[in-house]
């Protein structure tokens, strides 16, 4: 199974980048984050004429999960939303089932500072996945990708002392990861590429793509039931394409499973 993870910053603004990630590398299943589009928007059109469909979960101006697959794949079991979340209107979890595998598809939220509610409503919402991932994992094969606004490790971003006082490498949030991490899920990228720097998101500002001021923030973390056989994060979508259209300010990480 080719699984890919992205945070597309706005479906319909980064469609074409969408339509160019799917016919470059034909995925299995794309899980993509803040879509940012009502559910009536959703370019369901776009995506069949490159022979995919979406199942999506969105709020309308912000946020937003969707699952794609190529059209000869089922997505059974379909549920959004995540039982104990600090605010389901959000639209930031989206499970179904894709070739034996249960997928989740989440957008944690950012958090904005340590002493904002949105932070505190951020670790109740980690505390969500892990109980509802301990429920996935115990039941077989499953699979969460997206972004969760965590670094892991001081290496996971370019520069510790910059995010002093900041979100992202709180101990909260990071222990919070390594909860789910302790379920039996494997950090796919950290699994086959144990010294690489993996950044995944760059800001638009300052240059911070070039200058390589990015973190490693999107994950997949994968069960023991499945084996990861390689991945990359593919900044050519970090960059403008030929056709100058604009990137998201994520890239997206494609990783290769093994499935039952």
């Amino acid at each position: 199974m080719r699984l890919i993870s992205w945070n597309v910053n706005s479906i319909r603004a980064r469609l074409p980048r969408v339509v160019e990630l799917l016919e470059q590398h034909r995925p299995d299943v794309v899980c993509i984050q803040e879509t940012k589009v009502a559910a009536e928007a959703f370019p369901h059109e776009a995506l069949a004429a490159v022979g995919y469909r979406a199942v999506e979960h969105s709020e309308g101006r912000w946020n937003g999960v969707a699952l794609v697959v190529p059209d000869h794949l089922e997505v059974a079991g379909i549920q959004a939303g995540l039982p104990g979340e600090p605010d389901p209107a959000e639209a930031r979890w989206l499970e179904g089932t894709v070739g034996g595998v249960r997928i989740v598809s989440a957008y944690v939220p950012n958090g904005r500072e340590p002493d904002h509610p949105m932070f505190v409503a951020k670790l109740r919402f980690l505390d969500a996945a892990r109980h509802r991932l301990d429920e996935l994992v115990a039941a077989g094969p499953t699979v969460v990708a997206g972004d969760f606004n965590v670094a892991l490790e001081d290496r996971d971003v370019w520069d510790i002392a910059a995010f002093a006082g900041a979100t992202h490498v709180t101990p909260d949030e990071r222990s919070r990861l390594m909860d789910l991490l302790d379920l039996g899920l494997v950090d796919a990228f950290r699994a086959v590429r144990p010294d690489d720097e993996g950044f995944t998101w760059w800001d638009y500002r300052m240059g911070a793509f070039r200058r390589g001021m990015g973190m490693r923030i999107d994950y997949a973390l994968v069960s023991r039931h499945l084996d990861v056989h390689a991945v990359e994060v593919d900044t050519r979508f970090r960059r403008n394409n030929a056709e100058g259209d604009k990137p998201s300010d994520h890239a997206p990480l494609v990783v290769e499973l093994s499935t039952p």
